[in-house]
């Protein structure tokens, strides 16, 4: 059991590629937004196996919760930024 975990942990690291393509090649600020929202959902899991792998999954998981919570007001930082200077035409 202890080896399907790590190898879990190895592919989802390799999993994080794709949205890391997202992010640096996005066409639009959403679209890098969303990407670090994946990176950000993947790393949540990835640490909780990590955790898991240690024996110390109480004390990994208080740190991906942090995680979860400065993720989560980072991305709603961002999308009331872009909201706010958004671009308006009244015709």
């Amino acid at each position: 059991m202890h080896t399907f975990f790590l190898y879990s942990a190895v592919i989802l690291t390799a999993i994080i590629a794709i949205p890391a393509y997202r992010v640096v090649k996005g066409p639009t600020v959403f679209d890098r937004l969303i990407g670090t929202n994946a990176i950000a959902t993947k790393t949540i899991a990835l640490i909780c196996l990590i955790g898991y792998l240690f024996g110390r999954i109480d004390m990994f998981i208080d740190i991906t919760l942090a995680y979860a919570i400065l993720g989560f007001i980072g991305s709603l930082t961002i999308a009331k930024y872009f909201a706010a200077t958004e671009v308006r035409y009244d015709d």
